[in-house]
């Protein structure tokens, strides 16, 4: 099989996707007063309602309302004044009413779209663009709708490989996930390469927890993505067939889904082959994907009205009140970072598209004059050290203001940045302050440029050998007398200043 760039050489992919996203955030249900609770015991947050049974009439959940509306107006849709929600039909033991409300030609949300921008590992597949000098380049994707609908229940199938129902003994149906409200959103066939499907999913998930409507967890499944791809040659403007790849759940696996499904494809139809409409599932462990289903048409779910639900009347006062809640998004939070605390862009981006962290540099920001070495501990050594212990960085012995605290005493050489490695470290084990523990380990860096002087003239008049064979071209060697003079300042030797204090000697 051809590897994806040389796929690319002679046919172009067309991608789009259909990302669903529950909303987690909410305290009930879609159409009733069930509490939302993952990880519950099987079937205890189900009532009359969700369960479909005869006579309960659904309410619709006014928040959920305002959350897909707030999501809309985040990714620049137009927000329909008037919609109404639909039944379709399809019999499936994890839907227990036979059918899942759902909304029909008009959504809420309509005609949005999001700017992208293409950067590193990853933008040398799109070959039809033009690119800047360091690779990178910036595409539109239009947002075809956002509409709103209610979750499945939950299929567990005992005795399968990896959950699988091939080779189950028998299935379980939990149903506290069926009726959980669920935003869909389907781009435009605007995508051309997995890695641009990848960095789309990614920049939604950031501005859907910047807007708090879901926890967007992919690995609990609150946030999924199902991806349409078909090919044509180069230069050639019909489409191809589509296939449909169901349930992504990481971010990996979308890309490596895809660009798996972009070969298959271009093999079949270069060995004279056809590609049929279909689903398929795409395999982690073996790397392929697999057919699900011959794929159904918007006949075979006989659409109709909602009879139990009115249509939905928008005012604009109630748009407009939704539109006041908007929080800054990530794009505008990025270029802010960048420009107001002078951080590089990859750490500006790193922190915006977390709500959390932002908050939490913000915050240490305030308090000191060093933004960018507090970036710096966040998204290196803070990072390392909660990703080792499997915590939270809200569940840490830190605070924002303990954070600024050390970020001084490295700018203002209290002590070396090596130093401050093991400072953090004693301030998440004990949530002492910085200073604290630099005056109870007697770990004050040593900056005395006079003190510092002599031990560096004694350790050059120690080894005429070396300091010889430096001035002879073997520069390396100053390395040696830096670490010469940490050793003999026990690590607290001001490294910056040593390094300088050795140069002066050697070459003045």
């Amino acid at each position: 099989m051809k590897t994806l760039q040389e796929v690319f050489e002679d046919w172009e992919a067309v991608i789009g996707l259909e990302i669903h996203t529950e909303l987690t955030t909410l305290k009930t249900k879609m159409f009733c007063s069930c509490p939302i609770d993952f990880g519950a015991p099987p079937n205890t947050h189900v009532c009359p309602v969700c369960l479909g049974l005869p006579g309960a009439l659904p309410v619709p959940n006014q928040a959920a309302i305002e959350s897909i509306v707030l999501a809309g107006l985040a990714t620049n849709c137009e927000i329909e004044r008037n919609s109404m929600f639909y039944r379709k039909t399809y019999m499936y033991p994890d839907m227990p009413k036979n059918f899942q409300t759902t909304q029909g030609p008009v959504a809420f949300c309509m005609r949005g779209g999001l700017d992208l921008h293409i950067a590193g590992q990853g933008s040398d597949e799109r070959i039809d663009v033009e690119h800047a000098a360091d690779g990178s380049y910036s595409t539109h994707v239009g947002i075809t709708r956002i509409h709103m609908e209610e979750d499945a229940g939950k299929m567990i199938h005992v005795g399968g490989t990896d959950g699988r129902i091939a080779g189950a003994d028998h299935s379980l149906v939990d149903y506290n996930r069926a009726g959980t409200p669920l935003i869909e959103l389907v781009t435009e066939p605007d995508l051309r390469t997995p890695e641009e499907a990848r960095r789309f999913m990614q920049k939604l998930r950031e501005i859907f927890l910047a807007l708090g409507i879901s926890d967007c967890s992919m690995e609990q499944g609150s946030m999924r993505c199902d991806g349409n791809i078909s090919l044509r040659r180069r230069g050639a403007t019909e489409l191809g067939t589509k296939t449909e790849l169901k349930n992504m759940n990481s971010f990996k696996t979308l890309h490596d889904g895809l660009a798996y499904e972009i070969c298959r494809q271009a093999e079949v139809l270069e060995e004279g082959g056809v590609i049929y409409q279909e689903t398929r599932h795409y395999e982690p462990a073996t790397r392929r994907t697999i057919v699900m289903r011959t794929k159904e048409t918007a006949d075979d779910y006989r659409l109709f009205p909602e009879p139990d639900l009115a249509p939905y009347d928008l005012s604009e006062e109630f748009i407009e009140r939704v539109r006041a809640k908007m929080p800054e998004l990530p794009d505008a939070k990025r270029a802010r970072f960048m420009d107001s605390f002078g951080l590089p862009e990859a750490d500006a981006d790193a922190l915006a598209g977390d709500p959390e962290l932002s908050s939490f540099f913000e915050q240490a920001a305030e308090a000191s004059s060093h933004a960018t070495r507090i970036a710096n501990i966040m998204l290196n050594d803070l990072a390392a050290h909660l990703h080792d212990a499997r915590i939270e960085l809200s569940d840490a012995k830190l605070t924002p203001v303990g954070l600024a605290g050390l970020a001084d005493c490295i700018e203002e050489g209290v002590i070396s940045s090596r130093q401050g490695k093991d400072v953090l470290a004693e301030m998440l084990d004990s949530g002492k302050s910085a200073s604290a523990i630099i005056e109870e380990k007697g770990m004050r860096q040593v900056s005395d440029a006079g003190e510092l002087d002599a031990i560096v003239t004694r350790i050059l008049a120690d080894n005429p050998d070396k300091v010889a064979a430096y001035r002879g071209g073997k520069t390396g060697l100053s390395g040696f007398f830096v670490g010469q003079a940490m050793k003999a300042t026990k690590g607290q030797g001001n490294p910056r200043l040593i390094s300088e204090l050795v140069k002066k000697h050697l070459e003045g």
